[in-house]
């Protein structure tokens, strides 16, 4: 088999608060790298200090790469992002540095290392029409309408996920087919003009991940975090909105919560209680998807896992040329 002869490239995967915005500045400040986020969150305007967006700092070290795209009444696909993504590839690699995909989203890392199952592109029109049906009979009866259409995706959709049922409600209303259908059908991907090394971090004590969490949400209330959700609230195209809670960005995990909880749905306590508490429901999922990455490289970041990350990317790239790099 002829050696492969592409440039470079790393996925740093893992569970949020798992340290991947530090192990990603520190790659691309040593190897001449520029990072793509992978994450579903940082593509908002405004969604910055609940997302942990990278700061101006942060920023400064080196160039990022698929933030801020869309301000946060509006949506954006995972086939979006796999063509944004393939356009920041191209670039980073014809200026001979090193890209470093670094975020938790697995559907965004699907879409572009296996790609997705064909099936009818977003419709701004459909969607507007299924959205309003569901103002007047409410997200469960949609579900339910699914449920006759697509047994198999209703029985994955949970009746409170609108973005997903009002996905698949499309899909169908658009081609006569379910969209459970088209997801049986072969994902088509061309060719990454990249070679990839997956390297999830992630700590193998569910009790570190869970203490991470607390205490990177306790730092994002201290930061302002509530006045952050207070801004967006005030935003008027947000107040137009008929339903902003349903938004793909207002459901953010963390946003959602705080939505609520300045609606007085809780108080203070009960809202970072419940904050963290679907935080790490988050990391399970991620950590669920994550082990079916089978060529993925798995390290703990304490108990000296460090040492084994920093050669396996060292091996990786040996031999191969990089600007900036060390």
């Amino acid at each position: 088999m002829p050696a492969d002869t592409r440039p470079p490239a790393i996925a740093l995967m893992g569970p949020t608060a798992s340290g991947k915005t530090a192990l990603a500045l520190d790659w691309a400040e040593r190897f001449g790298g520029e990072i793509i986020s992978v994450d579903s969150a940082l593509v908002y305007r405004g969604l910055d200090i609940g997302s942990a967006k990278p700061d101006a700092d942060e920023r400064a070290r080196a160039p990022h790469h698929l933030l801020d795209l869309r301000d946060p009444w509006d949506s954006y696909s995972a086939a979006e992002f796999a063509r944004d993504a393939r356009r920041a590839i191209d670039a980073i690699v014809a200026r001979g540095r090193l890209p470093i995909l670094a975020g938790g989203t697995g559907l965004y890392f699907q879409a572009l290392l296996r790609g997705l199952s064909p099936m009818p592109a977003a419709d701004a029109d459909m969607r507007a029409g299924i959205a309003a049906q569901a103002r007047e009979r409410g997200w469960p009866a949609m579900h339910a309408e699914l449920a006759a259409i697509d047994p198999a995706a209703a029985a994955r959709i949970k009746p409170g996920d609108p973005q997903r049922i009002q996905r698949a409600l499309e899909v169908f209303r658009l081609s006569g087919r379910p969209i459970s259908d088209w997801q049986r059908e072969p994902p088509a991907a061309p060719r990454l003009p990249v070679k990839v090394l997956k390297i999830v971090v992630a700590p193998r004590d569910r009790g570190v991940l869970h203490a991470r969490i607390a205490a990177r949400f306790d730092a994002m209330l201290a930061a302002g975090f509530l006045d952050e959700v207070r801004a967006l609230r005030a935003l008027p195209a947000l107040q137009a909105h008929p339903a902003p809670q349903d938004l793909p960005a207002i459901r953010a995990v963390g946003y959602r919560q705080a939505w609520e909880h300045l609606d007085g749905g809780s108080d203070a306590a009960g809202f970072r209680d419940r904050a963290i508490f679907a935080t790490r429901q988050l990391a399970k999922r991620q950590l669920t998807w994550l082990r079916g990455e089978l060529d993925a490289q798995w390290f703990d970041p304490g108990e000296g896992g460090g040492a084994g990350i920093e050669g396996a990317v060292r091996r990786f790239l040996r031999g191969r040329a990089l600007a900036g790099g060390a």
